[in-house]
């Protein structure tokens, strides 16, 4: 029987989704095996049935260079009785699968890390290696290599972000922007930092203190009052979404956000919009103050996930497809596929990297690097003491919108 392997991408979209299973599909192809497109994410591996395409050549070459993903996505997560009773080996032996590749981010990797060790405890001869995405860039791949996805997207934030920006300088106007990130601020501070917006609000900055929607609230103000200071009428607040995950449900529920939640538990974000919550938080404390300011809300999320990926990833992402089959070929499994900073191909054992759950954890910014700080220090706007004076214009008590004093640093 034809060897074959099989491909599911899990989670969101990210741009490059296509490119990597193009890319694996022809590398494959070309050295005789039998190309399996599993739709669903996990689901089918847990199905007595399964959605397939066969991907060949004509497929992949129509597929590698566009957005979104050719194979539909999930976010199920197996339970450990889909372990026990139903994990679809036959599928495996009856299409003689040698490979399983998962394509995904930190929740599709644990998961991969779980069928690792599964396979490895049944003796079942099939290699799992798994591809790296997300438009979060939170997996902890070496030295701060980027997931595959992030700069498309961050090159897509920074399109609209810009625009919004010209808007705020043009119409005197402040906008209050969330961006895409469940748990890390890569995304937000990448697209507020190329644009040189006053505030950058991402959970990481966090280090020292509680985050509340209160400080949020006051760290916007803050930027606001300054510019003023400075004869500025106009600017905009980038804030990840990531904060969401930190407030207490006295803050959500204050705010009258609920949340559903997803097969992995993480409360579902895109189904609230972040930007216009504080926004409305935002007018509320500035109409108290009694200080005039028109503000809006804008949010970037979905439009960035499923875009053309630019010409970095659309590289990237070809070279960790041929990293697959070259990591297959040299006999790894259980891991990622990574690419070092000298180009060279090389597998990230899921083992080595997971927590004491068996889960792969996130990677937050590193808000000690001088590329964070400086950021903070010279392109963001806020109350220092040495403005303390000229605030009182607008506040009795500057000191509260300190940015460095509600961060405790």
């Amino acid at each position: 029987m034809e060897k074959s392997i099989v491909i599911l991408t899990g989670g969101g979209p990210a741009p490059g989704m296509n490119t990597v299973v193009g890319t694996i599909a022809k590398t494959f192809l070309s050295n005789g095996y039998r190309v399996i497109g599993l739709h669903g994410g996990y689901k089918g591996l847990f199905s007595p049935i399964q959605k397939t395409t066969d991907i060949d050549f004509l497929l992949a070459d129509s597929i590698f260079n566009r957005g979104g993903s050719y194979l539909m996505m999930s976010r199920y997560k197996p339970s450990q009785e889909d372990f026990d009773k139903n994990f679809n080996l036959d599928f495996f032996k009856n299409n003689n699968i040698q490979l399983l590749v998962t394509v995904g981010g930190d929740d599709t990797a644990s998961t991969a890390n779980r069928i690792a060790k599964f396979l490895a405890a049944k003796n079942y001869p099939i290699a799992n290696i798994h591809v790296p995405k997300t438009i979060d860039n939170d997996l902890p791949l070496p030295s701060n290599i980027p997931t595959f996805g992030y700069h498309s997207a961050k090159s897509e934030g920074t399109k609209i972000a810009t625009t919004v920006y010209e808007d705020a300088r043009t119409s005197g106007t402040w906008f209050v922007v969330s961006a895409m990130g469940r748990s890390a601020g890569h995304l937000a501070l990448g697209i507020g930092a190329t644009c040189h917006y006053p505030m950058i609000v991402i959970p990481e900055m966090f280090n020292r203190t509680d985050i509340t929607i209160d400080k949020i609230v006051n760290m916007a103000i803050s930027a606001i009052i300054k510019r003023k200071i400075m004869g500025l009428s106009y600017g905009a607040i980038m804030i990840s979404e990531g904060v969401f995950h930190a407030f207490s449900h006295t803050d959500l529920e204050a705010a009258g956000v609920k949340f559903t939640y997803d097969d992995h538990g993480h409360p579902e974000l895109g189904k609230i919009s972040k930007a216009q919550m504080f926004n409305e938080l935002l007018e509320k404390k500035l109409d108290k103050l009694g200080i005039s300011v028109k503000s809006r809300p804008v949010e970037i999320g979905y439009e960035v996930r499923c875009v053309t990926p630019i010409a970095y990833d659309l590289m990237y992402c070809s070279q960790l497809g041929m990293g697959v089959y070259q990591l297959f070929k040299e006999g790894a499994t259980g891991c990622m596929v990574y690419l070092d900073l000298n180009n060279n191909i090389k597998p990230l054992y899921l083992s080595d990297i997971q927590d004491k759950d068996g889960k792969i954890p996130p990677r937050g910014v590193n808000i000690h690097t001088d590329k964070a700080q400086n950021i903070i220090r010279y392109l963001m706007h806020y109350i220092t003491p040495a403005d303390y004076e000229a605030a009182k214009e607008y506040v009795a008590n500057p000191e509260e919108y300190d940015f460095i004093k509600m961060l405790n640093w």
